[in-house]
């Protein structure tokens, strides 16, 4: 390669300038020439191998960005947290509709059941729940003794219904009316009796407390007394009757007739 640079650099000496140099001078000329020659071709040379040698950098950017999305980091992070962020906001809203869905179902099953309460509670004609303007005397009891029933315990049949409850159960008015009796009422020990629009009365024995008085007006379901055992009476309950008068020989059949006012007791 030199030989021919060489070469072509003597051969590119005019004639004139040949003859003006020596010898000695001209193999220097040719050769500065033919130097200065091969520089020119080896740094066009150097810049194109330059210029073409990007393409491995390039190979490591994308293998440096590959790795990185295989790690969760550089660009792939972003949309890896969003996307996380999303489910989780996804999840939440679900668990938080799942849980209103449950407060409503439970919140009508407590509506339905306090409704059935009260519709049971009415149809039992208990004291805060009158029927055609009636209720029981007492909420909660047990039936004992019934109208007419025989026994040692009563001098004749017995003459009205009896409901046992513990002493200091409150007692209420069956229905409005005035109070024309509140004392001692001997075999029925303290007794109230009251009188009713409908022109009967109803009576309430063996109290151990009075919470109404003679001549005062009552509404139904009014507390007027505590049950108790006074009187005749072999445990604690209340006696109940309905009667035609207010003395005793007047009383009627208690359960039918509270049946006929919508009382089932």
């Amino acid at each position: 390669m030199m030989r021919k640079t060489f070469d072509t650099a003597r051969a590119a000496l005019t004639p004139t300038t040949r003859a003006a140099l020596s010898p000695r001078n001209r193999v220097r000329a040719i050769a500065v020439t033919a130097c200065v020659a091969a520089s020119a071709t080896a740094v066009p040379l150097a810049i194109t191998n330059a210029d073409a040698t990007p393409t491995k950098p390039a190979t490591t950017t994308t293998q440096t960005t590959q790795a990185a999305k295989a790690q969760g980091t550089g660009t792939g992070t972003g949309t890896g947290t969003a996307s996380a962020d999303k489910t989780t906001t996804t999840k939440t809203v679900q668990v938080k509709t799942a849980q209103a869905k449950q407060a409503q179902v439970k919140q009508a099953a407590q509506v339905k059941k306090a409704a059935q309460v009260k519709k049971a509670a009415a149809s039992r004609g208990e004291h805060g729940n009158p029927v055609n303007g009636w209720v029981k005397p007492v909420d909660d009891y047990t039936l004992s003794a019934s109208y007419a029933q025989a026994g040692a315990r009563w001098a004749h049949k017995h003459s009205g219904q009896d409901f046992a409850v513990p002493t200091g159960t409150p007692v209420h008015a069956a229905h409005a009316g005035t109070v024309v009796e509140a004392g001692w009422g001997g075999a029925y020990g303290n007794n109230i009796v009251i009188k009713h629009d409908t022109g009967r009365y109803t009576q309430y024995a063996h109290l151990s407390a009075f919470k109404a008085q003679v001549g005062q007006k009552v509404n139904v379901g009014q507390q007027i007394a505590l049950s108790g055992n006074t009187g005749n009476s072999s445990g604690p309950h209340l006696h109940f009757e309905v009667r035609n008068t207010p003395i005793y020989g007047s009383a009627i059949e208690p359960v039918h007739y509270l049946q006929t006012k919508g009382i089932n007791l």
